[in-house]
Parts: structure tokens; C-alpha cells; sequence
């Protein structure tokens, strides 16, 4: 199979083009400033050229509190760039995966509910849900193979996220403050990647797939997690969103489980922190 990458320099982008390469497939690797996603003449293009089986999308604003200043920034890439690559794609008949956010749910239910699924109804809450949900729809009208992949709370070695930061703090503090009234899934982009690629290899599953680290937690339960598993001497403090606010609403409860017994089941969001300190060397 060859595979194309976009977002290929991101966080997830980089374990897509890592795991697709340890399976042995022919990988044409695109991050931003080699595609911009925006330009649908230049995707169609660079899909003529690379002429691949599948196309895994991973190029996305991923600033939420970012879009909350600059929505229509974020719709370029999440809504428009994601149409133009759904379009190129199915115009050369290849297959795609695309990439997308539990902050498409408004997030109402208790901590203690049912997780999501995919035919529960949308609801964002913030500009970049709302620019995310707006890719998924494009995605879907653009026809074509595909596959929609909603995911969550990513963390990987590749880039910036939740859990560098704690560990960051940790070095710095003997204390962090961190919000416990959030709950969902966290999900390593180690674990993601390869089951990314098992949707992109099988041409019956089409449309919406939930795929998370098994188990749910609240932020402050990820920080203290993360904290027991590297060994580090730093306490959490857990505290509300309402002490803790940022520019953009995040849904109190994003939870996320599957209906589609197609669905690559993802191993529990502890054993995602494992394998991401094993991969960062860190190591009780």
C-alpha cells in the first residue's frame, strides 16, 4: 500500500508516517510547508504525482484557544483545506482517513454517562469544534472512500501536549493546578497511528469511527497518572474549569466509545502514558 501523509512534520503526522513505514508500506510524507492543504490545485496535484492508495489526513489547526480568536483561520485549514483534500482524493480514487476532535459534542453529560458514540448528535461548543465538524461534513460530501476518525486529548513525543507540559511543570514545582471537572479519553499518538492505517486498509468501513485510549479520566487524574508512572514528586491540586478559564469553552464531558464493531480498539490511556515515557526515556 503507499500512503500519504498530510500534517506529516505534526505530532500525530509523525507516528502515522512511522508506523505506516514499520508496516512496510511505501509512505510519501507531506508536512505543511510541502502542502498546503488550503490550495486544492496544488493537493490534486501532489496526489497525481505521489499516486496513492490512501491518504491519511493529519493536517489541522489544532490551537483550540487559537481559533477562538481567529475562527476563520481555523475553518481554512479544518474546513476548507479538509474538503480540498476530500475532493482530490476521491477524484483520483484513492481512500481517505480524516482526522477529527471529540470537541464536536457539547460536552452536557454527566462525568459518570454513557460515552459518545457516533450517532449521538453534534453540538460544539468552540470555534475550533465547530471548524472540525465543519471538515467532517465536507469530508462526507466530497464521497468517495472514507473514513472520519474522531479522537481525542492526543499526546505523542512528536510535538506539544498535556502531558509534556505536566511533566514540564514537574521539574519546576513541587504543585500543579489542574482542572478536574473535564472528562474524556486520553489517547496516545502511538496508539493511534496503527489503527489510522487499519481503517485506511479496510475499504468497507466507511464514514464516522470513534477511536480513544480505552477508559476515561479527568485532567487532573491524567496529571497525577502521568506523575505516579515517570516517578516525579509533584502534586496536583485539582481544581474547576470556573477557576481555571481559558478563551475557548472545552465540553465539560467527551468521553468517546464506539457503536461500529469495525472500530480498532485502542489499548487503555494508561498504558498510552507508558508507552510515551518509554518512548520520551523517562522512567520511574
Amino acid at each position: 500500500m503507499r500512503v500519504l501523509v498530510t500534517g506529516a512534520g505534526g505530532m500525530l503526522g509523525r507516528d502515522v508516517v512511522a508506523a505506516a513505514r514499520a508496516a512496510g508500506y511505501e509512505v510519501v510524507a507531506l508536512a505543511r510547508a510541502e502542502l498546503d492543504v488550503t490550495d486544492e490545485a496544488v493537493v490534486t496535484a501532489a496526489l497525481a504525482d505521489a499516486r496513492p492508495d490512501t491518504v491519511v489526513n493529519c493536517a489541522a489547526w489544532t490551537d483550540v484557544d487559537g481559533a477562538e480568536a481567529d475562527e476563520a483561520g481555523a475553518a481554512l485549514v479544518n474546513e476548507r483545506g479538509a474538503g480540498a483534500v476530500a475532493r482530490a482524493v476521491a477524484a483520483a480514487g484513492a481512500r481517505l482517513v480524516h482526522v477529527s476532535s471529540d470537541y464536536v459534542f457539547d460536552g452536557g453529560r454527566a462525568a459518570d454517562a454513557a460515552a459518545y458514540v457516533e450517532s449521538d448528535p453534534t453540538g460544539p461548543r468552540s470555534a475550533y469544534g465547530r471548524t472540525k465538524l465543519g471538515g467532517e461534513r465536507a469530508v462526507a460530501a466530497a464521497g468517495g472512500s472514507h473514513a472520519i476518525v474522531r479522537s481525542s486529548w492526543l499526546f505523542g513525543a512528536g510535538g506539544r501536549n498535556f502531558v509534556a507540559t505536566m511533566l514540564g511543570l514537574a521539574a519546576e514545582r513541587e504543585e500543579v493546578t489542574v482542572v478536574a471537572d473535564q472528562v474524556g479519553c486520553p489517547t496516545a499518538t502511538a496508539h493511534l497511528a496503527p489503527a489510522l492505517l487499519a481503517l485506511a486498509r479496510d475499504a468497507d468501513a466507511q464514514g464516522l469511527f470513534h477511536v480513544a485510549g480505552a477508559g476515561r479520566c479527568s485532567w487532573a487524574e491524567l496529571a497525577a497518572e502521568t506523575f505516579r508512572q515517570a516517578g516525579v514528586a509533584c502534586r496536583v491540586r485539582p481544581c474547576t474549569t470556573a477557576e481555571m478559564p481559558r478563551p475557548a469553552s472545552r465540553p465539560a464531558f467527551s468521553a468517546l466509545a464506539t457503536e461500529r464493531p469495525e472500530t480498532p480498539l485502542l489499548p487503555p490511556w494508561q498504558e498510552g502514558i507508558a508507552a510515551y515515557l518509554a518512548e520520551r526515556k523517562v522512567h520511574a
